[in-house]
């Protein structure tokens, strides 16, 4: 850089650092008189160790009669009254480029497998506004997740945003690592949030697998880590998300589970100070959902089909987080605990799940066959409990008759083993050919 060019710049660059003490810490929260700050900004807390002088990362959520609220991204154990606070001027970044495919990052960016960052990286900011909403592209196009019920019954668009509704234990985790290594996207990244230690590494194994794993990024948060741990995972993985589309990609976002990080809001909310709201849900939780989930789908570059786990307490689809995230997505598929009793797999209530774009992607002979189909299942369903207990009397409803020939059939349609991949085209072939011909192959 050139002397005149300096001279120019010089003015705007900041040479003071400021800083600020630890005035006391109570449950998640740090409060310390200074540095001068604002929210969102990181700082680093400057702690004696054992091993020597160490720094932990911590951010600003808030402020108190004049004192700096902090949170940290660690624990809080070797932290004391009078600890240096220093302000760091930014918030946080996390460097992302193709090298980081295959590699599992935690929430900071940083490989969870201990190994250094690949060389050739961008840092990135982590928070980010959705796009314009002028310049959204409208989506025209279909994309292929490999679930013949999904791309048949239930089609999604290229830059669609749906939501996986379902209790624990019902199959969310496997349908999700069934979709990344069957959809046809140009990249995956996976946000798991909130997880059991045990369950990541035998997601990324059985679910996921190598094939999957060699074209995704996966941001893992366990559930053992703090709250603004648990946020910052769902910030990082959309961001990264955010860059592949910007390159032109279509990229396959997953996060499990947005109820999680509702869950980790709240915790920060009440440790500031904020009035609990609907069922203990702090008024923040309900602003930082529409932001975070509106940041994907389509923009002026490539699109991010958006697929999120929300996990129902008690199974109740209309508890606060399900009904504030059912209205903010584009369609809902709900997994239903008595048909994975039945051994049905993948467990998806087609009767109760909706894509909002199906109409407007799928031709008139698709639509018609998935509308006869949700009509003969519906049939059935209406009138099971007579057909169970012999009060129906075969030729009193021709409808009836040919839903309860058609049962069996539809169920077997719905199934599909979890190592069993149809492209999209085939899928739609088997649908019709249901309809038309009561058989498929």
């Amino acid at each position: 850089m050139k002397a005149h060019e300096l001279i120019h710049i010089m003015p705007s660059i900041n040479t003071f650092k400021y800083y600020g003490k630890v005035k006391r810490v109570i449950g998640l929260m740090i409060e310390s008189q200074g540095p001068e700050s604002s929210i969102g900004e990181v700082c680093f807390i400057r702690v004696q160790s054992k091993s020597g002088m160490k720094r932990i990362l911590a951010e600003v959520v808030g402020f108190r009669d004049g004192n700096v609220i902090l949170m940290p991204y660690t624990n809080v154990q070797e932290i004391s009254p009078g600890s240096l606070v220093e302000a760091t001027g930014k918030s946080l970044e996390v460097k992302v480029g193709q090298a980081l495919l295959g590699k599992v990052i935690d929430s900071l960016g940083n490989p969870m497998s201990m190994e250094p960052l690949p060389k050739g990286l961008k840092s990135i900011p982590i928070d980010r506004t959705p796009p314009n909403p002028l310049k959204r592209p409208p989506i025209r196009e279909s994309i292929e997740l490999g679930v013949r019920a999904i791309d048949s019954l239930l089609t999604v668009g290229l830059g669609q945003r749906i939501g996986i509704f379902a209790g624990s234990g019902v199959g969310k985790s496997t349908l999700l690592g069934m979709i990344a290594r069957n959809t046809n996207a140009d990249i995956n990244v996976i946000a798991l949030i909130g997880e059991r230690g045990r369950e990541v590494r035998e997601f990324i194994e059985r679910d996921l697998g190598e094939e999957g794993l060699k074209r995704s990024i996966v941001v893992v948060a366990t559930s053992d880590q703090p709250a603004l741990m648990r946020i910052k995972a769902a910030y990082t993985a959309t961001s990264i998300a955010e860059f592949f589309r910007d390159q032109g990609m279509n990229v396959m976002f997953m996060m499990d589970s947005v109820t999680r990080v509702a869950m980790a809001q709240r915790e920060v909310g009440l440790a500031i100070g904020e009035p609990p709201a609907t069922k203990g849900y702090t008024p923040s939780v309900f602003a930082i959902l529409p932001k975070l989930l509106e940041r994907t789908g389509t923009n002026e570059f490539g699109t991010i089909t958006g697929i999120y786990t929300v996990l129902v307490d008690g199974d109740d689809m209309n508890e606060p987080i399900a009904d504030t995230v059912r209205g903010i997505l584009d369609g809902h598929f709900v997994l239903d605990r008595n048909l994975a009793n039945k051994g049905q797999y993948p467990a998806i209530d087609i009767l109760r799940s909706v894509s909002r774009l199906m109409n407007e992607l799928a031709s008139e002979r698709h639509r018609k066959a998935a509308e006869k189909i949700r009509e003969q299942l519906s049939t059935y369903l209406n009138s099971e409990d007579l057909i169970n207990i012999g009060a129906y009397k075969p030729g009193a409803s021709k409808e009836i008759d040919e839903a309860i020939a058609q049962y069996p059939k539809i169920v077997s349609f719905i199934k599909q083993s979890t190592g069993l991949k149809m492209s999209k085209s085939e899928s739609v072939e088997a649908l019709i050919q249901l309809a038309e011909t009561g058989e498929w192959k």
